[in-house]
């Protein structure tokens, strides 16, 4: 059976009563017709769907080509091209309901050219030259560990359908226990504080975590939520990108020949539809992605006597001092599950931390509870008692925009894990004359 057949009778039958009579008289009116293999072909279709598949159309379709009745089919062409109606059928997290594209277009404020524009389903986005035609402002930076991180920042209109997105869809569906960033109650200090105290404290790193969830798996992320298949098309079209070649030109490559291979292999993910890094929708939609990733993960840690948690990319694992002796066969373990989640693992930033050294996760020390590390604290109060007796400018080297604020925020971070050593850093900034 022709592919336009099969969409054609899938959207009849869907748009008729669901039943043998009804799905034959369905689709005689595409046909123009009624062939002889339609019967049998209505009777293979209720044995297989005893209720209208209305979230899934395209599966449908892809079903009723593959029905035996269908071979005989051949060449017909169908004289009736009809939309099929869908409908969501399952609703756990009581997300708004959008039966379909045009509830989609409504909720979003947009008319169905704007959506379709936003969400670019052929991805023209790739070769397209004219910067306006692109819906993100891409840039680059050089990460600490040297390597290339591309940034894709949503221009306002499509930043503003992502918020939305977030705000009142994606973050109603609940990411794994061990997920802790980048949901509510999530912290750097619920991800680490598991750990504080164990003998042995394993960190890793997963490789390019935003660029590696593809339009495929956002795609069923949207399905498993309830929505229909082209509901679920379009919401992924609209949180995800593809950087155009020309700009992946312009990105240079890290002067470390080591970190080659890993830069060769992002410019490889952000040339397919991927989650991009600067989107607001990104981090969420990622640790929906990494739902399954998490469960095999804690898992495999409590099958060993551990404890496992994660921060966006960053996972961290702890046990007692038996793990010293085998923790070569858990860094293999984590990396065959992480391969097999679609992930790949940065085995530069793979750490085992005894607890006779410095534990340290996400900027945390870990030995006996979350704080930030003394010798941080004393760089800060240094700093602070400069800027008190030789002002402000004479501190700021590197020419950091509104310093006094970044100075704020270091004694904020300070004073979120030990408020004492706040506050005493606190005093000391408000003695400094910022003035001049």
């Amino acid at each position: 059976m022709r592919d336009d057949l099969a969409r054609a009778l899938a959207a009849g039958f869907l748009g008729g009563e669901w039943s043998r009579q009804g799905l034959v008289e369905s689709g005689t009116v595409v046909l123009g017709r009624r062939p002889r293999w339609l019967g049998p072909l209505a009777r293979q279709v209720l044995a297989l769907y005893p209720r209208p598949p209305l979230d899934r159309p395209r599966e449908l379709a892809t079903n009723l080509a593959s029905r035996p009745a269908a071979a005989k089919a051949l060449a017909t062409s169908p004289v009736v091209h009809p939309v099929a109606p869908t409908q969501m059928l399952a609703n756990r997290w009581r997300l708004p309901v959008l039966d379909d594209v045009g509830a989609l277009a409504d909720f979003l404020r947009l008319d169905q050219g704007d959506l379709d524009w936003f969400a670019d389903p052929r991805h023209l986005a790739r070769t397209a030259a004219d910067s306006r035609l692109q819906h993100y402002r891409v840039s680059h930076r050089v990460a600490p560990s040297g390597a290339i991180r591309v940034l894709e920042a949503p221009k306002p209109r499509l930043k503003a359908i992502q918020r939305r997105l977030l705000h009142e869809v994606a973050a109603l569906v609940p990411p794994h226990d061990a997920a802790r960033g980048f949901r509510p109650g999530g912290s750097v200090r619920s991800y680490a504080a598991p750990h504080a105290g164990r003998p042995v404290v394993l960190r890793m790193d997963l490789e390019a975590f935003f660029a590696s969830v593809t339009v495929s798996r956002v795609h069923g992320i949207w399905r498993t939520a309830g929505y229909p298949e082209p509901v679920a098309h379009a919401l992924a079209g609209l949180v995800t990108s593809v950087l155009p070649l020309a700009q992946w030109r312009t990105v240079p490559q890290p002067a470390d020949d080591g970190l080659l291979d890993a830069h060769w292999r992002l410019g490889r993910r952000l040339a397919i539809p991927h989650l991009p890094q600067g989107a607001p929708t990104s981090p969420a939609m990622a640790n929906l992605a990494a739902y399954r990733l998490d469960v095999r993960l804690t898992a495999l840690a409590r099958s060993w006597g551990g404890r496992y948690t994660r921060y966006a990319d960053d996972l961290a694992f702890s046990g007692d001092r038996g793990w010293g002796r085998g923790t070569s066969r858990l860094v293999d373990a984590v990396e065959e599950i992480v391969r097999d989640e679609g992930f790949r693992l940065n085995a530069r930033k793979t750490g085992v931390m005894p607890r006779a050294g410095r534990q340290r996760l996400a900027g945390l020390v870990v030995n006996e509870r979350p704080k930030v590390s003394r010798r941080e604290v004393d760089v800060l109060r240094a700093i602070l008692h400069n800027c008190r007796h030789h002002g402000p400018s004479s501190q700021n080297h590197d020419d950091v925009p509104a310093w006094e604020e970044h100075l704020r925020g270091r004694i904020a971070w300070v004073a979120q894990h030990d408020p004492v050593r706040g506050a005493r850093l606190q005093a000391v900034h408000d003695a400094v004359d910022w003035s001049r």
